[in-house]
């Protein structure tokens, strides 16, 4: 396909799917729909809030508020990228992949593996703690809740490690069926659910950002001094810094999977940008005031409470912060479990849709691709699923947490960088968005920064951590060996665009050879962090 201004133009005005469709997604949605999807990506902050604090200190709340103000500047070139292949589904990966696919077809495939991988371990962890939350507090002390059963010894992977079966993988598992069933219905009804779950969900995470701040005021003892957990700035500290910075990314980034759903917009040329653009302006709001009220209430000392670090007695702190007594407390607690299976509910819609458009462009598995009566992915998701059944098994859900964020940063890096790729190879499609050129050139400094996070980082949550993520990574290569060169014979399917295949393929690589230079770059960059980190 024809890579010239005329040819984005056709794409642009490709009619919709007919409804019904069983090979394609249906565009029946808006913005504002996506925007609702997206709108479970605040209720990440219930994984990781006492983690990060337990691991950085009082800068706990300066953690979480770079690290969103990173992720809001970079989803302006995600925003770019999207706008230029608006019959694409599966989000910010999938755009990124049509860059660096001239040049490697390898790291096209590894992009969309580790956004897909970095985000459907949301469905483990989301309905784990859903599950605790109720277990914990509304059968304490039953038989549910202690018995256990081991399937596997894992400590030679990491220590105390298990395969088990217990009360908490019973309910999750519940949990991810029930969900499963109202994305099966298909992805407007998915989204109106969403939007009246989002607006009673949200509303514990708000009153907590903004009535302590109200009723006692800044409390500085809570918030300094502005040092690492280690007690000072040197390579420690920066070390504890970066640690919080590599983890937070998982969380504060991830409203970029309002994008995931650009070939169902009724108006894909207005729908994307005002869909990632919307979703991070909440995320912005969230992701800096809640971290900064719970620190300003509780102080260091109660985020270091080992049930805030593990996420279970979050519904407490919150009941406390409000001034909330016994009612309030269990009201809070159910408002937490809405806003967890928000939250799930956004990581099934955006990752199943990755795995489906990775399946329609010829980078996983054909079967992938197929769609039910109602328009969803339903295959992808039970991809999702079984990989998430088998992730509840598993007695550390802080390493599953800490190799997907490995993957999620492997993927950032490879999308920042293929915002100017796009610009150099496509310097005359129709873009509806066009960022800045000073933004496009800090997005790749970020995608540098973030490399950085990763080497410096990733260990702090348990030694191999990085080595497991990118061996993780790496599982994608043999996948896409069989898909490509043994399924399809070495060609890509209809419908990946622009220079994949045909006489496009052909095309004048005008990146050159700086594409290389970035992964070596960063390759680099990644190994001297982990090599001087204590």
């Amino acid at each position: 396909m024809s890579s010239s201004k005329s040819s984005s133009a056709k794409v642009l005005q490709s009619p919709s799917p007919p409804p019904g469709s069983q090979s394609e997604l249906q565009r029946t949605l808006t913005w504002k729909d996506a925007f609702w999807f997206s709108s479970g990506v605040p209720a990440l902050l219930l994984f990781s809030i006492g983690s990060i604090a337990a691991t950085v200190g009082n800068i706990s709340w300066l953690v979480w508020t770079l690290s969103i103000s990173m992720g809001f500047l970079q989803a302006f070139t995600y925003a770019e990228i999207a706008g230029l292949f608006p019959n694409k589904s599966g989000g910010a990966s999938v755009y990124g992949a049509m860059a660096w696919v001239r040049y490697s077809k390898f790291a096209a495939a590894i992009s969309v593996w580790c956004n897909w991988l970095a985000w459907t371990p949301v469905l483990a962890l989301g309905t784990s703690l859903a599950a605790s939350y109720v277990l914990n507090n509304f059968f304490a002390g039953s038989a549910i809740t202690t018995w256990e059963f081991t399937l596997l010894n894992l400590e030679w992977i990491r220590p105390d490690l298990t395969m088990r079966i217990n009360g908490g993988f019973i309910v999750a598992v519940l949990f991810l069926f029930a969900l499963f069933g109202i994305q099966n219905l298909g992805v407007l009804k998915a989204a109106r659910f969403q939007k009246i779950v989002a607006i009673i969900a949200l509303l514990p995470l708000i009153l907590v950002g903004v009535i302590p701040l109200f009723t006692n005021g800044i409390e500085l003892k809570n918030l300094l001094p502005m040092n690492p957990l280690s007690g000072s700035w040197d390579m420690a500290g920066f070390q504890l810094l970066f640690g919080g910075m590599f983890l937070a990314a998982w969380s504060t980034y991830a409203f970029e999977t309002a994008i995931c759903y650009t070939s169902e917009f009724k108006d894909p040329k207005k729908d994307t940008f005002k869909a990632i653009i919307s979703a991070g302006l909440l995320c912005f709001f969230m992701f800096t005031i809640v971290p900064f009220s719970f620190q300003n209430a509780l102080g260091l000392k109660g985020l270091l409470d080992p049930a805030v670090v593990s996420g279970e007695g979050v519904g407490g702190a919150m009941a406390i912060m409000v001034g909330g007594g016994v009612v309030i407390g269990v009201i809070i607690l159910l408002l937490l479990i809405l806003s967890l299976l928000l939250a799930i509910m956004t990581s099934m819609g955006g990752a199943s849709r990755t795995l489906y458009q990775a399946s329609v462009d010829g980078w996983l598995p054909k079967s992938l691709s197929k769609v039910n009566k109602n328009g969803a992915p339903t295959r992808s998701m039970w991809a999702g699923i079984i990989l998430n059944i088998f992730l509840l098994t598993l007695s550390d859900y802080t390493f599953v947490l800490a190799i997907s964020n490995v993957n999620y940063l492997l993927f950032n890096f490879l999308n920042l960088n293929s915002g100017w790729i796009h610009r150099l190879d496509r310097p005359n499609w129709s873009r509806p968005f066009k960022a800045p050129n000073w933004l496009l050139v800090t997005n790749v400094v970020f995608a540098f920064v973030n490399i950085t996070f990763l080497g410096f980082g990733a260990d702090i949550w348990g030694p191999g951590t990085l080595w497991a993520g990118l061996i993780s990574a790496g599982i994608v290569i043999p996948l896409f060996v069989y898909r490509h060169y043994i399924t399809d014979k070495g060609h890509f399917q209809e419908g990946m665009l622009d220079g994949a295949d045909g006489a496009s393929a052909k095309a004048e690589k005008r990146a050159g050879i700086w594409p290389y230079v970035a992964i070596g770059a960063g390759i680099v960059v990644m190994l001297i962090a982990h090599s001087i980190a204590k």
